[in-house]
């Protein structure tokens, strides 16, 4: 019996670990800083889905790794190791110059310490479109640099959309794939190739956001038609199979106050705060940023980037499509295509970060079978 192994590095919810599991990948040992981002790890990933699975909830720079490589009663050779170092360095929020040579940073060189010491087929991190920018490239040049000297010939970096992957949100992100030297692999199938496209006769289509909803009242349908017309709404897809959010512990959002609300409640389907009569006092005048701030989460295309405020609906476009409140984690999940039996701890604004910090499964699961093709490993049952 053959089995691909994986070691997942700063692995957060488990959104990557889910990913690999549904592709046959056995994780052997995940690394995770976060107590409540832990906590959703071991409930959903260990105690549902992987026993085996050994969880270090500690800071990654006090690990010593030959002590973490003796506790994972392992031999053999590790094919993969994944993970998504945090990436607040390269953040689009940060302006100017604020990121570079941010000590944050130095998280993705730790990672080529567990890469020296388990010597993996393969890597892949992941990290935000940030990473690219002109004012980073001396760090990509040196990430690129250690590689080779760690004996490993870089992929990328490439930057790809979820949606292309068969998730239901417009969500890019870097990927660099490191595969060992020697190892024979087929480099035209990187980067992994669309699976979901842009809506065109014969081709699977981006999912859109409408499936993550529960399906609308009559009522609540009608105002919806009103918006968007009949022929659109009619090829909407709302949620089949869901679990009722009467019944589910991540189906939590804001409490609004009163004056908030009403501006919800003026907010027309796919509307934002520029649809409104009423204004910001940093909105006023000829102003025309932060424009999805407020909005309602348009139905008929791939939802927003689900980022770590992703139920806060001043930090973007993450109004409800049509009730008057910000969408619940169990809705910011299901555009991250967790299942609904993934369950996220600790309060609304601990799960949201563990939410907006994940690999989209769908996604995850199309680069560890691209890269399992490449390296030509396969799981056995």
């Amino acid at each position: 019996m053959k089995k691909v192994y994986a070691v997942d590095l700063f692995c957060g919810a488990g959104g990557f670990s889910l990913a690999a599991l549904n592709s046959g990948v056995a994780i052997l040992a995940a690394v995770e800083l976060d107590d409540d981002a832990s906590a959703t790890y071991k409930k959903n990933i260990i105690d549902k889905r992987s026993l085996e699975t050994r969880l270090f909830n500690e800071d990654i720079f006090e690990i010593n790794i030959d002590d973490f490589i003796g506790k994972l009663n392992f031999e053999g050779e590790l094919d993969l190791l994944i993970g998504g170092p945090p990436c607040q360095g390269f953040s689009s929020h940060r302006i100017n110059d604020q990121g570079v040579d941010d000590p944050r940073n130095e998280l993705l060189i730790r990672y080529f310490d567990f890469v020296n010491k388990l010597k993996p087929k393969a890597f892949i991190v992941e990290n935000v479109p940030g990473l690219l920018w002109e004012r980073h490239k001396s760090y990509l040049d040196r990430f690129k640099e250690i590689s080779e000297e760690s004996g490993y010939e870089i992929l990328g970096p490439v930057k790809l959309n979820a949606k292309d992957y068969g998730v239901p949100q417009n969500r890019s992100r870097v990927f660099i794939l490191g595969i060992k030297k020697g190892e024979q692999f087929d480099r035209t199938q990187w980067p992994p190739k669309a699976t979901h496209f842009k809506p065109k006769k014969g081709t699977p289509e981006w999912r859109n956001a409408s499936e993550v909803f529960e399906k609308p009242t009559v009522e609540e349908l009608d105002k919806i038609k009103l918006v968007l017309g009949e022929h659109i709404s009619k090829s909407l897809i709302f949620g089949e199979g869901l679990r009722p959010l009467t019944e589910d512990a991540s189906a939590i959002h804001m409490t609004h106050t009163q004056a908030l609300t009403e501006r919800f409640i003026s907010t027309p389907i796919n509307g934002s705060r520029c649809d409104i009569d009423f204004r910001l006092p940093c909105h006023v005048g000829d102003y025309l940023g932060h424009k999805d701030v407020y909005g309602r989460i348009r139905l008929a295309q791939p939802g927003p980037t689900m980022t770590t405020g992703c139920f806060n609906p001043s930090k973007g476009r993450f109004l409800h499509a049509w009730k008057h409140h910000g969408i619940t984690i169990r809705h910011a999940a299901r555009l991250q295509t967790f299942p609904e039996d993934f369950i996220f701890t600790g309060g609304i604004t601990n799960q949201g970060k563990q939410v907006g910090n994940a690999v989209p499964v769908k996604m995850g699961e199309v680069i560890i079978n691209t890269v399992m093709d490449m390296i030509k490993v396969k799981s056995v049952d």
